[in-house]
């Protein structure tokens, strides 16, 4: 079964598994008083923290990917493939950074948008390993050498649940309220 065994993905279903389980339950337990559940609280808190360090996340894994980079730009179309996967991730950097804005202001879209990133992961993943793939003219399963999936499907999964949870939860419903400001003054008028 490769490097990762069945007692690794034991581990990631209980580290994954057994909080978005309790996430996902509270979020759907009826609460005394659902007024009172507004803002960066419970397990909202713990979304909020992860959307804050995600920018960070891609960050890391443009500084983790720099000696990758230099050693495709030696090889015959290797500027192309490095610059169509640095577009890619400046993209979904910047969809991180708007999704982060729009929870920080509390904006009533930031739901939607949270869910826009998460099926922005495979969309950018899949469209990375094409590209490379295609540019470089190396077959998609030398692309995908070695643990290359694990990464992105234990993180499109882990913010498939969170998705779950923001569409769920009182609290999140009670907390993302606020229209953009050019709509509250076009409505004032």
């Amino acid at each position: 079964m490769g490097t990762f065994s069945i007692w690794h993905w034991a581990i990631v279903l209980l580290l994954i598994g057994v909080p978005v389980f309790f996430a996902v339950r509270s979020a759907a337990k009826p609460s005394q008083n659902p007024e009172a559940l507004v803002g960066f609280g419970g397990w909202l808190m713990l979304l909020a923290i992860g959307q804050t360090l995600s920018p960070l996340r891609t960050f890391a894994h443009f500084a983790n990917s720099a000696d990758g980079y230099r050693q495709l730009m030696t090889l015959p179309n290797g500027p192309l493939a490095v610059y169509g996967e640095v577009a890619l991730n400046l993209a979904f950097l910047a969809l991180q950074l708007v999704v982060l804005v729009s929870m920080l202001r509390r904006s009533r879209r930031f739901p939607q948008l949270f869910l826009l990133q998460c099926l922005a992961i495979p969309v950018v993943f899949v469209l990375d390993t094409i590209w490379t793939s295609s540019i470089l003219g190396v077959p998609v399963n030398q692309v995908l050498a070695g643990d290359a999936l694990v990464a992105p499907l234990a993180s499109f999964v882990g913010v498939g649940i969170w998705a779950a949870y923001v569409y769920k939860s009182v609290r999140v419903r009670n907390t993302f309220t606020r229209t953009n400001v050019s709509a509250q003054i076009a409505s004032a008028s």
